[in-house]
This record gives C-alpha cells, sequence and structure tokens, in this order.
C-alpha cells in the first residue's frame, strides 16, 4: 500500500509532539495567513505554482511524522497528534485551492495546469471550508482508522475472556479447515466496525461537503478525476477492462465451487443462488484465495516450491543462533527478546532479497535510514497498525515501510510490492512536489507487484531458496493456479469496493442500506455471500481497512491489469522468447533502466504519455492477463465440463 508518510523517530515521545503540536496551532494560523497574503502577490500562474510546491515541501515532514507516530504507536494521543496535523494540512490545502481559483481560465504552461489539478486531487479526503467541520473531519478520519488498528474480537468474560485481533483471526480463516472455526473467526471481526457506521455516514457528508466546495457534485466524482479521462470515461474503463478478464475469473468461480462443495458438502460448499460462501475463503475479505491451496490445489505436489518452509528453516537458524547466546542464563524474558531478535533478523533478511531484485536491474541500494527506521515485526509493547504500507517521509529520500513480517510466501512477495512504491519514491523525489506522485493511483500499486511477476521458479532457485525442478505440465498449472488464486480472485474485489464509495458519496446508496448495498455488490461482482442475512445493523464495510482508512480502491483493480501490461513490456525490453510465464528479468539492466525512466516521471506528464514510453500504446489493456494465464484458463475449462458454472445474484443477502 502505498502510503506517502512515514516515520517519526518513536524516542521523541509523544509529549513533546504533543507541545510540537499545540505551537503550531498558533503558527498554523499564521501561516495560513501568511500564505492567503502571499497568494495576493503571486504574479501569475507559474508563480502560484512555485510557491505551493514550496509551502508543501516545507509542510509534508511534520504530517507524515504524525502520521507515522499514530500508525506505530497508537494511544488517543498520537491519534490527537494526526488529526491536528492533519487539520493544519488541510486547512492548508484549502487556502492553496482557493487562491488557485483566480487563475482557472488563465493563459499559463502546460505544467503549471497540471499542478493545479493535481492540486485539487492531492487529497482523497476533500476539505470542508468551515472550520469546525474540518476539525470535526479530521477527528473522525482519524478515530475510525485507530479503532481499525485496535480492534478485537473478545469472547468469554473475566479470567476467561480471550480476544483475537485481525492477524489471530485471519490465522483461524488461512489454516483452519473447521466450518464452524472459521464461521466464529470471519464474524467476529466484522463485530468491530458496528460502531463505526455512525462516523462513516457523518465523514461521508462531510467530504462531501468538501468535494462540493472544490467544484466536484461529490468525492467519488472528485476520486474518478485524476486519470486524464473525464469521470465517466474512467468508470466505463474499468467496465471495459473487467469485461476483458471476467470470463477466467467466471472459470476460477465454478472450479472453486466445485471442490468447496466436495469439502463442505453440497448444503455449505455454497449459499444461495451458487455464490461461495464468505467465511470459508480463506480471507476476511474473500480477495486472495491462496489460503485454500490444500482444497484447490489441481496436481497435489506437482512442482511445489514450499517457499514457507524454506522461509521457516531461515527463522529456525536464527532462533538457534539467539538462544545459543543466552545458553546457560536464559530466563523467560530472554527467550521471549531472543525469539523477536531471529523474528527481526529473518524480517530483514527477507527484505535483503528484495531489495537484491531492484539493485539487480541497476536501482539504487536502499539508504541506511531505511533499515534504521522500518517497522519489520510487530512490537511488544503497543497497538499498531500492521496492515503493510509504504512510506515517504520527507520527499527527499527519507523511505520507510510498516509490516509486522512474519516468514511465509505471503508475506515475502509483500515486501516486494511495498518496495515498488519505496523505488517509485525515490526516482521521482528530483520532480516538483505535487508531481511526487504515480503517473496514476493504479501504476503506484503495479510496481511492486511487477516485480512479483518476474519471482518465477528460475529466479526463486537461483536466489537460494528453493531447488526447482524442470517444469511438467502439472506444475506448470499448479503455479498458474497457485498465481490466480492472488491475482485473478481479486479483481472483481478490486472493483467492488469504489463502486460501493461511489454509490455512497451521490447518495444512490443510503445510510440505512448501507450493509445491502455491500453484499449485492459482493455478489454482482465476487459472487460470493454470507450463511446468514446480514442486516443494517451491522457496517461491513468497515471491517476493510481501506473504507475506514479512507483509501480510494480502484488504483487496486487497474494495477492487476497493469503489472502484466507492464511485466510484458519488460520482457520485451529483456528480449524474453517463449511463453509469458516463463520470464523473468531479474539481473537484466536494459529491463531495469526501461522501468527506472518510467518511474522517473512521476505524475509530470498524462499516464497515456507514461505508458506509452514503456509498452509501445496508450491504453489499459488486459490481454497479458489472459496471455498469461492461457494454459489454466484452457485447464479450467476442461475441470468445469458438465458443471453449471455462474452465480445468481439476485438472491437477498441483507434483511430488507
Amino acid at each position: 500500500m502505498n502510503h506517502r508518510t512515514t516515520l517519526l523517530a518513536l524516542a521523541i515521545g509523544a509529549g513533546l509532539l504533543s507541545l510540537s503540536a499545540c505551537k503550531k496551532d498558533a503558527s498554523g494560523d499564521a501561516a495560513t495567513g501568511d500564505t492567503a497574503a502571499a497568494a495576493k502577490a503571486d504574479a501569475d500562474a507559474d508563480a502560484f505554482v512555485a510557491r505551493v510546491n514550496q509551502e508543501y515541501r516545507a509542510i509534508y515532514p511534520d504530517l507524515t511524522a504524525a502520521q507515522w507516530l499514530s500508525s506505530t504507536y497508537i494511544t488517543d494521543d498520537t491519534q490527537a497528534i494526526a488529526a491536528k496535523a492533519n487539520e493544519r494540512y488541510l486547512t492548508l490545502l484549502n487556502t492553496w485551492i482557493k487562491a488557485a481559483k483566480p487563475f482557472e481560465g488563465q493563459k499559463m504552461s502546460p505544467e503549471s495546469a497540471r499542478t493545479i489539478l493535481l492540486l485539487k486531487l492531492s487529497t482523497a479526503m476533500p476539505p470542508p471550508d468551515d472550520a469546525k467541520k474540518l476539525e470535526e473531519l479530521t477527528r473522525i478520519a482519524t478515530k475510525m482508522e485507530g479503532d481499525y488498528g485496535a480492534g478485537k474480537y473478545c469472547t468469554g468474560e473475566g479470567d476467561k475472556q480471550q480476544c483475537r485481533d485481525l492477524g489471530e483471526l485471519s490465522e483461524v480463516l488461512a489454516k483452519s479447515r473447521d466450518y464452524q472455526a472459521q464461521l466464529d473467526a470471519w464474524q467476529g471481526w466484522h463485530t468491530i466496525s458496528q460502531p463505526m457506521r455512525k462516523d462513516y455516514v457523518r465523514f461521508a457528508e462531510l467530504v462531501n461537503d468538501g468535494a462540493k466546495g472544490m467544484g466536484f457534485a461529490d468525492t467519488g466524482e472528485m476520486w474518478r478525476s485524476g486519470y486524464d479521462m473525464s469521470p465517466a470515461e474512467i468508470a466505463a474503463e474499468t467496465d471495459r477492462l473487467w469485461g476483458q478478464v471476467k470470463p477466467l475469473y467466471e472459470q476460477l468461480h465454478c472450479y472453486t465451487r466445485t471442490k468447496l462443495k466436495a469439502k463442505y458438502g453440497a448444503d455449505k460448499g455454497q449459499v444461495a443462488g451458487g455464490m461461495l460462501p464468505a467465511h470459508l475463503m480463506g480471507n476476511m475479505w474473500q480477495q486472495d484465495w491462496g489460503n485454500l491451496w490444500d482444497v484447490l490445489e489441481p496436481y497435489k505436489g506437482a512442482g511445489s516450491l514450499d517457499i514457507n518452509s524454506a522461509l521457516q528453516a531461515q527463522y529456525q537458524r536464527n532462533l538457534s543462533a539467539a538462544r545459543a547466546k543466552i545458553e546457560g542464563e536464559a530466563t523467560a524474558e530472554k527467550i521471549v527478546e531472543a525469539d523477536r531478535e531471529a523474528q527481526l533478523a529473518t524480517a530483514k533478511q527477507m527484505t535483503q532479497r528484495a531489495e537484491d531484485f531492484y539493485v539487480s536491474l541497476g536501482m539504487p541500494k536502499l539508504p541506511e535510514s531505511y533499515w534504521q527506521n522500518t517497522q519489520f515485526i510487530q512490537p511488544r509493547d503497543r497497538d499498531v497498525v500492521c496492515h503493510a504500507s509504504a512510506w515517504d517521509m520527507t520527499m527527499g529520500g527519507d523511505v520507510r515501510t510498516k509490516m509486522c513480517i512474519k516468514p511465509n510466501e505471503e508475506e515475502f512477495t509483500t515486501i516486494y510490492h511495498e518496495l515498488g512504491h519505496v523505488y517509485y519514491y525515490l526516482a521521482y523525489n528530483d520532480k516538483p512536489p505535487l508531481f511526487q506522485t504515480g503517473a496514476h493511483d493504479g501504476f503506484h500499486e503495479a510496481i511492486g507487484d511487477t516485480i512479483v511477476l518476474g519471482m518465477t521458479p528460475k529466479y526463486l532457485e537461483s536466489i537460494g531458496l528453493v531447488n526447482a525442478q524442470d517444469q511438467s505440465k502439472e506444475a506448470l498449472i499448479n503455479a498458474q493456479m497457485r498465481m490466480a488464486l492472488a491475482k485473478v480472485s481479486f479483481m472483481p474485489f478490486g472493483l467492488m469496493i469504489d463502486r460501493w464509495r461511489w454509490g455512497v458519496f451521490d447518495g444512490s446508496i443510503k445510510p440505512d442500506h448501507y450493509n445491502q448495498a455491500w453484499w449485492e455488490l459482493k455478489a454482482k461482482y465476487q459472487g460470493v455471500g454470507p450463511i446468514a442475512p446480514r442486516g443494517e445493523e451491522f457496517f461491513d464495510a468497515g471491517a476493510k481497512y481501506h473504507v475506514p482508512g479512507n483509501t480510494p480502491y480502484t488504483r487496486y483493480f487497474l494495477s492487476h491489469i497493469l503489472q502484466f501490461q507492464f511485466y510484458k513490456a519488460l520482457c520485451d525490453a529483456a528480449g524474453h522468447k517463449g511463453p509469458l510465464y516463463e520470464c523473468s528479468y531479474y539481473g537484466n539492466k536494459d529491463a531495469g533502466q526501461k522501468y527506472w525512466a518510467m518511474l522517473g516521471k512521476g505524475a509530470g506528464q498524462p499516464w497515456q504519455k507514461t505508458m506509452k514510453e514503456l509498452t509501445g500504446g496508450e491504453k489499459m489493456d488486459g490481454s497479458a492477463v489472459l496471455e498469461y494465464f492461457s494454459p489454466l484458463q484452457e485447464w479450467l475449462k476442461q475441470q468445469n465440463e458438465g458443471q453449471s458454472c455462474g452465480w445468481q445474484a439476485g438472491a437477498p443477502a441483507a434483511q430488507r
């Protein structure tokens, strides 16, 4: 996840930050006044843009430091600090946007015109003009994100009370095949979002107020305006792209349903209309079906690379080394610390492997500050947001990631993904601040996953992680299935979240139908549903981080199209011959140079031009997805012969 923010040394402590925040309350008003006065003195649009870039660069480190603290040290105080920092930034943003209005329609350089547009789109949380509403908005936004990060499902009372967080509940879905245990874990996590419902209703009202003040019909229209095409055109474009890949998803859905029915019985392996049961998909949101490998593996053991075992063995070696240091003087505390030392060592080794791929392409090594400031593992002494994210703290090289890394394949590939954001930051750090973002937001999410596609069996063997064998047909289908369970299963989920929010923002989805609409969209796009109606007492959308965290989600759908398109372009640059799925450009400087050049453009030109420079074409295209998975799609069609594929989305999924 791209989080253009990053770390403040936690040693500073909340106390000093609070003092800093208090000081800036007064000076922030003065700064806003200074900015307003400066706006009158701007000679032209170019002068205005230069000033805004300078002021943005100045305030940015304070904003990111406060956000980093609230994500890595969750308390009421740190949430208050982050809310104040956000409020100061949004107040300043409001001032800039108002000051830009007189320049609209005037002659100016293309760079200035683009900058002013990007300025209006630089936040997903458009600030209301009214100061009290702005304060309310930042407080609600910070509270919702903090509530999500601290969310726990508790059962029992007194000494027998057991509380589990998202990681522990997700572990149940990933590993247990006990029907009731999975149902309890899934339903349990969805209780943490119920208290957010009222906050989210007000949040939507406030951001719409801000969007309308900027000249947009609503926040959804504003979000859809950042693609160098009209809001209506990008909505139609996502429909077109989904239409390209939907037949592949439908075949995967059909195969999965057949296997679940065989595992749990026809009455439990599907829900009304032939949909997949939400709690049996191995993932809290049914966005990645990789944890169902034991149920869905086409050919047992064929070509198994077993990355998990290799990473676990690495951790065990580190643990043995750490415990050897305390031999003869081991206490309970020292044993715990030895385990943490092993976790940290393993997490850093996994990250170094990911860094090596980027460096092999000719990209620079990560700065030393990255290794000093990154959150690699979950701390023992405080609540943190474990959701993986990449942070650019200063727009000048202070980059970090925030994860709670565990030695498994999913976390390993996530590191490669997050470093894609980090290298994008480093590549465009020489651009003006408002050009320091992706060509469009889908680009940012695709960069690291393009590298993940290059993690072929031969690559994994070359770094000593697995012993790859010559790939049989069975091994190929297994490898493609494993990839499809992560990539193809995600695509409809990547669409439906923002389809829900667009409806919330434009008023077509009313607050008293939030949950009904959520499950209707999940049925329409994903073909998944709950085993029992989920009424309006629930707020199931809030059980996914990006909703309370207010992160637009269409970018993730687009990234799943773009990463295959970029992958094909880099394979062509590397001179690859043969099936697309066999390509790895690890160590290829020609491919790396072309990729780095694209990253360095940032948002300084329309994405269509950036796309053409890398791929030769100006349109997003799902054909590379189908080319990559062509062996699997043909195999799935054979497996599904005689099955009644598809699902009926009309069955009511929520109480009316």
